[in-house]
């Protein structure tokens, strides 16, 4: 049976992401990849926010056409919407854009207009968490491009590791990178990147959260700036 045919309890993926993430810690972000590509076929998938395109081009190499997901939460910079284009038409992998069951209209209707700046937890459940749930039902793993040196949070990001709200292996193979290996990557290859991050931003999500970085800020100091809050919720 073929990784792709294969269907395995959520013991068996838990088991599965808890040895690979020990066996994988030492490995490249490409070993990373093709592990998942062999185990989970197509099964497996990357999320994008479309600040670069790194992960989903690691992982075109690995599996081509693999899908690549993107969530449109209607709010962001018509420069991230132009890399998602641009990944699309140039990279030999599938994107699959998400949507929130409401647009913005409709969101403003029911709650009130500027939600995210009354209560960007609760816009950023309906905008990004419950999509991404919906649109991660079909996999088994999925990738991301967190890395640990990007914030206190994300220290202890595991290569592998159990995404036990979904049920499903979470892979960062790129976790161990710093930014300047990131550049090295982006340059060897002619990796797309959006816009902005040559426009002070250090980090890109949706517009109305996203603010420049200042000189000695590390990179997500610009999301929700003056808040405490430093991740949307996809992330735990």
């Amino acid at each position: 049976m073929t990784a792709v045919q294969e269907e395995r309890t959520t013991d068996d993926l838990r088991a599965l992401a808890e040895r690979a993430g020990r066996e994988l810690e030492d490995a490249s972000a490409l070993e990373i990849l093709r592990w998942a590509a062999e185990t989970f076929g197509d099964r497996f998938c990357v999320t994008s926010s479309m600040e670069d395109a790194v992960v989903a081009h690691l992982a075109s190499r690995a599996l081509p056409g693999v899908d690549v997901v993107f969530l449109d939460t209607g709010y962001h910079f018509p420069e991230t919407i132009g890399t998602r284009d641009a990944v699309a038409a140039v990279m030999d992998v599938n994107v699959i854009t998400l949507t929130p069951r409401r647009t913005v209209a409709e969101q403003d209707a029911e709650h009130g207009p500027r939600l995210h700046d009354r209560d960007p937890d609760l816009c950023c459940a309906l905008r990004k968490v419950r999509p991404l749930e919906e649109g991660l039902k079909g996999y088994q793993a999925w990738a991301t491009g967190l890395r640990r040196d990007e914030s206190e949070t994300r220290a202890n990001t595991p290569v592998v590791g159990w995404d036990e709200k979904r049920g499903k292996v979470k892979i960062s193979p790129i976790a161990k990178w710093s930014q300047e290996d990131v550049q090295t990557y982006v340059t060897e290859h002619g990796v797309l990147t959006n816009p902005l991050l040559m426009d002070g931003y250090a980090s890109v999500g949706c517009a109305p959260c996203t603010r420049r970085v200042l000189e000695g800020e590390d990179a997500r100091a610009g999301r929700w700036a003056g808040r405490s809050k430093t991740e949307c919720g996809l992330h735990g």
